[in-house]
Parts: C-alpha cells; structure tokens; sequence
C-alpha cells in the first residue's frame, strides 16, 4: 500500500501506484505512441525520479503488459440480451470503441502473440457467444481463434491506415463494370460488412439444427 509521498520519489511515493504508473504510461501512448514512451519521460510525466519507477515496474515490456491489462479490463461486454448475432455485433462494436480510444496501443499490442490471454474479458465473452450460439463445445476455442485472429487483421487494418488506402483503390481497366459495394466506403460500413461476414460463417459452420 502507497504511503505519503516522498519529494524523492522513492518506494513510498504516493504517486507510485501501479494504477497511477500504468495510467500515466498509457497517457504518454495515446499522445506519442508506444516507440516514444520510456522510463524517464514516464517519470517526468509523474514527477519523480525515474530510477524510482524500477522498484515498481523492471522494465518497459513489463510497463506495456501492465498497461495492456489496464485497457483490457476497461472492456466489459454485455452480451446477453438479442440474438446470438445481435451479441456478437455489439461485442465487436464496443471492442472496436475501445481500440479507437487507444489506437497507438492496439496497433502496437496486435504484433504481439500475446494480445489475448483466456482469462481477458475478450476471449470469455467471444466464447460464451460461441456457446450460446450453438457451436459444439470441441469447437469453441478453434472458432474463436479464427475469429480473433480475423477481427484483429480488421481492426490494425484500419488503424495502421491500410483498410482506407485499400478501399480508396481504383478498379483496374480490365476490371467489369462497377457496383455498389455492401463493404462502402467508409470505416464504419466497412466494420459492418465484416461483422456481416463474420456471423454468415459461424452460421455456416453451425450444426443444421442449431443454425438459426
């Protein structure tokens, strides 16, 4: 427990919380990026002496995976209510809010093997989706992977800039005639049709029975 601060910035400073540090770091994030926070502008931005933050956090990966934890835990799905498809579109808008709020961490923490451990609120709200929804049981895990995997390519597409350069592509001259796309243009359609595609492939994946 924190105790009354010292100037110094040492092992009882009040400043030193690990809520306090992993909030101050992913303030630095949102406003520079992950490649621009360090040790000592995290301590500048506290106001202590950086060494100080070493007997809270040993080093910067262990800084991110504390900052990482500290926005997974601010994704609190409510997925019951509707269909199974109506949970799954709402589930996919609210983390998509969420990494629109955190977008230089997203796209930093998306290369990472580890972005979604099972117990994050993510993977067990995805699951019980997956369940509702009638998948077998043997196949929750492998058709929630697919998923994730699919909906975070979506997700560093769109905020590495990708999805906009592609989607504002020209048809090639040997291309047929244009039509109306059900992807539009804009980032939002764009979401829509690829949640759209998402739940027409579980239901395709679903037994006859429970397909519906």
């Amino acid at each position: 427990m924190a105790t009354t601060g010292q100037a110094s910035g040492g092992r009882g400073d009040a400043r030193l919380t690990e809520k306090g540090i992993y909030t101050a770091a992913l303030r630095l994030i949102d406003a520079d990026g992950v490649g621009a926070l360090s040790m000592r502008k995290l301590a500048a931005a506290l106001g202590v002496n950086p060494m100080s933050l070493y007997h809270h956090v040993p080093n910067k990966a262990a800084l991110l995976r504390g900052v990482k934890n500290l926005v997974a835990a601010q994704f609190q799905p409510r997925v019951d209510g509707g269909t199974w498809q109506e949970q799954l579109y709402r589930f996919a808008r609210d983390f998509r809010a969420l990494a629109h709020r955190h977008p230089n961490l997203i796209v930093h923490s998306l290369a990472s093997p580890d972005f979604i451990e099972p117990e994050d609120p993510f993977w067990t709200g995805l699951t019980g989706i997956l369940n509702s929804a009638g998948v077998p049981a043997t196949e929750v895990a492998p058709v929630g992977a697919v998923l994730t995997s699919l909906f975070s390519g979506f997700l560093l597409a769109e905020g590495n800039g990708t999805l906009g350069r592609l989607a504002a592509l020209q048809p090639t001259p040997t291309a047929g005639p244009a039509t109306a796309s059900s992807a539009g243009g804009g980032g939002d359609s764009s979401f829509a049709f690829a949640v759209q595609t998402l739940i027409a492939g579980i239901e395709a994946h679903l037994p006859p029975m429970t397909s519906r």
